[in-house]
């Protein structure tokens, strides 16, 4: 210990400690340091080593109804489960018959006509040529726990009550439906039961398989310069979408940061009928975009087992490092 170090213990009337106890102190902290690096580097085993921009957020969106019309939002929080803006989780909500299984706009495809928002404390059920349902934002705990079917996988949901089942009946006018909320402290489904690709750890409410979906402007602009009748993002329902790259660069990309948040890519979307559904009119064409999508975006003969026969468009990613992103936001390809 120094003279002032010394002196200054002295004015306080206190002794000054032997050298070996401050020795031990020094490497008691020195010990600290170190264990917490190695808890960091374990916890972030990842290196940002030289960062290449390949784009920049456009679009952001949630669909907080499975198969119902997306909110785009300006800033959303990246979770393990997906996008969050307050109150709005990504498909933490389902339309499901009364015996339990999803219905989805495959099978009703007026669904993507219906909009949930949510201002305050209260959700608010939106579609065209009918009256909103306002719901409260937290289902009553004394409503009813279902067990629903999302892709033959079972996952709870509580009922959010007889008003919203009688409003969304009434809009679809086919058969009785129900809505269910997804809460957090239910199972959620296993990404790896849908797709062995994903790792045991890679978990979903109602969404087909991934928390993430991601394409780019070019993309969508490319495919619309091979249609007669354009088709919109929303078509496709992706979460983010990328501006500012080249065509399907997407598929290249193998873990990307953007803010603090990283995200790593598990596989490409496959894709089905229900792209073929006007988002505008909720009509389904059946043919357009997945026959021209067929023309030239099937997969590789050797990833048959995992895509079989239908056309890749977009990619599916997982949460690495969580944060919040924004539109506006530089997009950067890790180094591997």
């Amino acid at each position: 210990m120094g003279a002032a170090g010394s002196s200054a213990l002295a004015r306080l009337g206190l002794p000054a400690p032997p050298r070996s106890r401050w020795l031990g102190v020094a490497a008691l902290g020195l010990a600290a340091v170190a264990l917490g690096a190695v808890a960091w580097r374990r916890a972030r085993p990842r290196r940002r080593g030289r960062l290449q921009q390949v784009g920049t957020v456009a679009q952001l969106w949630i669909y907080p109804v499975k198969s119902c019309r997306g909110v785009p939002v300006s800033a959303a929080e990246c979770t393990a489960m997906g996008l969050r803006s307050g109150h709005l989780r990504d498909r933490f909500w389902l339309v499901t018959s009364e015996d339990g299984n999803m219905v989805t706009a495959r099978q009703e495809p007026r669904l993507v006509l219906i909009s949930l928002t949510c201002e305050g404390d209260t959700l608010t059920l939106s579609a065209p040529y009918t009256k909103d349902l306002l719901l409260p934002i937290k289902t009553p705990p004394t409503n009813a726990v279902h067990k629903c079917r999302v892709h033959s996988l079972e996952i709870e949901g509580r009922d959010c009550g007889e008003e919203a089942a009688q409003w969304i009946t009434s809009f679809l006018k086919t058969r009785p439906y129900r809505l269910v909320h997804f809460e957090p402290h239910m199972r959620p489904r296993n990404s790896h039961q849908i797709k062995d690709v994903f790792r045991p750890t890679d978990q979903i409410a109602y969404p087909d398989a991934s928390p993430f979906l991601i394409f780019s402007e070019a993309s969508l602009a490319d495919l619309n310069s091979r249609l007669e009748k354009k088709v919109k993002a929303t078509n496709f329902r992706p979460n983010i979408v990328i501006s500012g790259c080249g065509v399907y660069a997407e598929d290249s990309w193998h873990e990307l940061l953007i803010g603090d948040v990283e995200l790593k890519r598990v596989m490409a979307c496959s894709r089905c009928i229900l792209t073929t559904v006007d988002p505008d009119t909720g009509i389904m064409d059946r043919k357009e975009p997945l026959e021209t999508l067929k023309s030239y975006r099937l997969c590789d003969p050797s990833e048959q087992k995992l895509y079989g026969k239908s056309p890749l468009f977009g990619q599916y990613f997982v949460l690495e490092n969580p944060g919040t992103i924004q539109v506006g936001d530089p997009v950067y390809l890790l180094d591997q």
